[in-house]
């Protein structure tokens, strides 16, 4: 019952600010006729109430984007790196060796196409040592430069 009478509350509220609106709006469109003026633009009471809620959110989403998700493209090059140092292991458990370059390892499988390939769209450092029997894998992290703080850097394998 309560929320009937709670309802039938706001549509009173909305009919008596539309109605409201529709009087002045007819108001100012007699006066920019009498006077001459160009038309001005009427922005719906609702309509401004939408945008500024809109707003609200976006700032909203952003600001929480920003402080639960900003380690974000990390988690995910960690997750790529474990997986290419499975297939890495993989490789020397079948060859005896780790590939020489990083790119062997997508031979022709499309799933692997940018496996090569960090959050940011950097292509991973590797490099062979040891005659394949040990290799260093590196993230180039966020800002695409070697050798700076934001390296994610992956395990180093020696015998």
């Amino acid at each position: 019952m309560t929320e009937f009478i709670t309802s039938l509350i706001g549509e009173l509220l909305f009919w008596r600010e539309d109605y409201k609106f529709s009087k002045r709006k007819k108001a100012r469109r007699e006066f920019e006729k009498e006077n001459n003026l160009p038309r001005k633009l009427m922005i719906h009471p609702i309509w401004k109430l939408l945008g500024i809620f809109l707003i609200i959110i976006f700032v909203a989403r952003l600001i929480i984007g920003y402080f639960f998700f900003s380690d974000y493209g990390e988690k995910k090059t960690v997750e790529k790196i474990n997986e290419i140092e499975l297939i890495l292991e993989k490789e020397k458990n079948s060859l005896g060796i780790y590939p020489e370059k990083l790119k062997t390892i997508i031979r022709n499988n499309p799933l692997r196409k940018k496996i090569t390939l960090d959050y940011w769209n950097n292509e991973f450092f590797y490099e062979n040592k040891e005659n394949g029997l040990g290799y260093v894998l590196i993230s180039k992290g966020k800002d695409g430069i070697l050798k700076t703080e934001d390296d994610i850097n992956g395990i180093k394998n020696m015998p």
